[in-house]
């Protein structure tokens, strides 16, 4: 059960985003991924709870691809924070094309919590965790 509510935005498929199999391209999925988990946290006050001194860095992505996406369709993103452990937090991702409800990608991402100076982990403070509701 997710934590946080979802964030969807729906966008329209630009043609930078398609490679020379005609398609989105795989790491564009990637970058979508973490552009709306940047604005979904931040849309949550969660850059000004963690402070100047701390930051999210990415662990590790797992994606897996079900259908193609095409120039000119629009995709519903949408993206959740599925728990907060003590220096790691799972957030989860879906691509929804409009036209017909079908999922195309589904993803999650394994973030971790570091200290700016030294890159070390450092544990989720409480005012980070409260952003996400639920604690």
């Amino acid at each position: 059960m997710p934590i946080s509510s979802i964030y969807s935005k729906t966008i329209t498929i630009p043609p930078s985003a398609i490679d020379e199999n005609g398609h989105v391209n795989n790491v564009v999925y990637v970058q979508w991924m973490q552009d709306i988990a940047i604005e979904h946290y931040a849309s949550l006050g969660g850059i000004a709870a963690q402070g100047a001194d701390s930051t999210w860095v990415v662990r590790q992505h797992s994606v897996e691809y079900l259908l193609p996406a095409f120039a000119g369709e629009e995709i519903e993103v949408k993206t959740w924070v599925e728990n907060i452990r003590k220096v790691r937090s799972l957030r989860k991702y879906e691509f929804v094309r409009k036209s017909d409800g079908k999922v195309l990608v589904r993803g999650e991402t394994d973030w971790v919590f570091v200290d700016v100076k030294t890159g070390s982990l450092k544990a989720i403070p409480g005012e980070v965790e409260r952003v996400f509701g639920n604690w």
